[in-house]
């Protein structure tokens, strides 16, 4: 129970859910609320899917490119770290922008990809799901898919929250987020370097 627990916790915060409802906002501004709770509902059902993928076959890969999952830690860990000084910085995540253009639906791009599942958490996911075995695989997933619940939970409130916070709050929560996402970034390259050295 107490890795449902970690595991919950951890990507409720890799998931960046406070900059996940202000972009979901900006990007439904003019839609209606029906139009709303189907984008939301479709977007982490895709990030669902997504994740749940890369969480069974990171193994799999680490061994088909000869990477070790020492290596992908440190790499993984500093794009991520990267992504947190990103949303501490300036509210955003790296390689998450608002488009521009007209599109016919949100849900997938930009809101699944990379909104939610961007580089940065794909490289999270793949470390997690390759260091948990057995048991713990199935607690890990548990806690990704209550994160994922969390996060709609979320997006169907966006505009309640939006009247409640404003966006200076909605800002505000990001970048704390973000320290936190930092921290996290950190623990996983140490973890790396660590087992690097001392199996070396």
């Amino acid at each position: 129970m107490t890795l449902l627990l970690s595991a919950w916790i951890k990507f409720s915060i890799l998931f960046a859910p406070f900059f996940v409802v202000s972009m979901f906002l900006s990007l439904t501004r003019d839609d209606s609320a029906a139009v709303k709770r189907n984008v939301a509902n479709r977007a982490v059902f895709s990030a669902a899917c997504i994740s749940l993928i890369l969480f069974f076959f990171g193994m799999p890969i680490f061994e088909l490119l000869g990477i070790t999952l020492d290596s992908f830690r440190i790499g993984a860990g500093t794009l991520l770290f990267l992504s947190a000084i990103s949303l501490v910085k300036d509210g955003v995540r790296s390689h998450a922008e608002v488009p521009t253009e007209s599109r016919d639906d949100v849900s997938v791009v930009p809101l699944a990809i990379p909104t939610i599942v961007g580089p940065a958490t794909i490289g999270a996911i793949l470390v997690f799901g390759a260091e948990l075995k057995g048991v713990e695989l199935a607690y890990g997933i548990g806690g990704m898919m209550l994160a994922l619940a969390g996060l709609l939970v979320l997006l169907h409130l966006s505009a309640a929250l939006e009247r409640i916070l404003g966006k200076t709050g909605l800002n505000i929560l990001s970048k704390i987020t973000g320290l936190i996402l930092a921290a996290m970034a950190a623990e996983i390259i140490f973890t790396g370097i660590k087992s690097f050295l001392f199996s070396a």
